[in-house]
């Protein structure tokens, strides 16, 4: 699945790529056999374009496959080794560990001068400078350094052959003319290994820009094993794609102004990658909801009602096929527009119109029918029955005038009418629900009500 974090990162390439009148490169890193199948990478594709990143625009590029390249992996890997700046190493894990007392430290160079050549089992290590220091230039972060002592001679080539990612991602960049990677800042510590791999291939290194992590609401980072960080279930779950792509670029980075709530192509003229925060960036879902609330209330109302059409079916209603009223959707969707933060929200919101009885839920019961409801119930169906039922005003008018008997304002007086049609304490406005739901079915549902509160 497509990680929210990816989503912000491929976005904000996206618009760095589409500003300068650059490519946006896919590149599928599939060399990992158990993490790659063909429905995953179209789950991408579909994802990114989802979010207006689409492989048919002019400034995409790819997809291309990692795997695909691995010759050339391995020919970087030998031309190193022929230039002198990897050498072979047959030590184990535990010979390590024994030669340096610890766990922790890195490896300690003891097949450096050994001069062995490559059999099976045997790994290459690229041959890291001892002194001086390698400067990355990051767009976000400035120029951090990092001691060339403090870097390992690390792995390049398993002891099969096989070409591990770090140069294998270097390669790739170069083969496709990458000038700038903008990605998370959990690769802030490869970068200088990165770095020196292009150099000893005689290559201008790309510019860096590291993101700032994403966080939940305790500040720890976004964990799939933990948080919901799929990209595709917050759409799946009623999120516009609009609303996230606005909302995902605001991850980190602001347009200067008050102003939150913008079209992805504003956004994108006003993005500066250079502007972006280096502190973590909080993945607040109730702020993603706001979002997506004031995008649903923009859309036209027929736009509405097509987007709300896979939460008026199965498996998501609740109700029989055969007792959805088209109609009655239609009456009560400008209502129901103004209220829902999430588009699965509309099931619960409209349930009681196809239902054959209202909800029961014993929480709003208990909450709404207090004081005397048997006696306010029957004063309100009894000015129900008589009023003009063409006019949610009217229907306004006979509840308040049941609940003046009763010595009830109006917020009182209609709470156990709500839940006596519609199951629940909050939803919809009750009058123009009412309306919609007809007067046969709300008398009989406020006489099922007495009739309950009677035993």
């Amino acid at each position: 699945m497509f990680h929210v974090g990816g989503a912000r990162s491929a976005l904000y390439n996206w618009a760095v790529a589409r500003q300068s009148g650059g490519k946006f490169v896919l590149r599928i890193e599939d060399t990992d056999a158990a993490r790659n199948k063909p429905e995953w990478i179209d789950g991408i594709i579909s994802a990114l374009a989802s979010i207006g990143i689409s492989k048919d625009d002019p400034a995409f590029e790819g997809p291309y496959f990692q795997s695909q390249n691995a010759d050339r992996h391995r020919e970087a890997a030998q031309q190193l080794y022929a230039q002198g700046r990897a050498y072979y190493c047959d030590c184990t894990r535990e010979q390590v560990q024994e030669r340096t007392g610890s766990q922790h430290l890195g490896y300690d160079g003891f097949c450096r001068d050994r001069g062995l050549e490559y059999v099976e089992g045997r790994a290459l290590r690229f041959s890291t400078p001892t002194e001086g220091e390698t400067v990355v230039v990051d767009l976000i972060r400035g120029e951090p350094s990092f001691p060339n002592s403090a870097i390992e001679d690390f792995v390049i080539a398993r002891g099969d052959g096989s070409p591990v990612f770090l140069i294998a991602n270097v390669v790739d960049d170069l083969d496709e003319g990458i000038t700038l990677v903008i990605r998370g800042e959990e690769h802030l510590s490869n970068t200088p290994k990165q770095q020196l791999l292009w150099e000893a291939l005689g290559a201008k290194p790309p510019v860096w820009a590291h993101l700032p992590v994403i966080v939940n609401e305790k500040r720890q980072k976004l964990s799939k094993r933990r948080d919901k960080v799929a990209l595709e279930d917050y759409l799946a779950e009623g999120y516009l794609p609009e609303a996230m792509t606005n909302y995902l670029m605001l991850l980190g980075w602001g347009p200067g102004d008050d102003v939150e709530l913008l079209p992805y192509e504003e956004l994108e003229q006003k993005f500066r990658v250079e502007d972006v925060n280096t502190s973590p960036a909080f993945f607040d879902v109730k702020k993603l909801s706001a979002f997506n609330g004031e995008y649903i209330r923009a859309l036209p109302v027929e736009k509405f009602i097509e987007a709300c059409e896979p939460w008026l079916r199965a498996p998501h209603a609740n109700w029989a096929p055969e007792d959805f009223d088209e109609e009655a959707w239609k009456a009560i969707a400008p209502h129901a527009q103004t209220r829902v933060a999430v588009l699965s929200d509309i099931t619960a919101n409209v349930d009681f119109l196809f239902l054959k009885e209202p909800v029961e839920d014993e929480a709003s019961w208990t909450k709404a029918m207090k004081g005397d409801p048997v006696a306010l119930l029957t004063t309100a169906r009894a000015k129900l029955e008589t009023a003009d039922w063409s006019s949610p005003e009217a229907l306004k008018e006979a509840v308040l005038a049941a609940g003046e008997e009763h010595g009830l304002k109006l917020g009182k007086a209609q709470a156990p009418v709500r839940v006596a049609v519609t199951g629940r304490t909050v939803g919809l406005p009750l009058f123009e629900s009412l309306e919609v739901l007809g007067k046969d079915r709300t008398l009989a549902r406020i006489d099922a009500a007495v009739e309950k509160l009677a035993v």
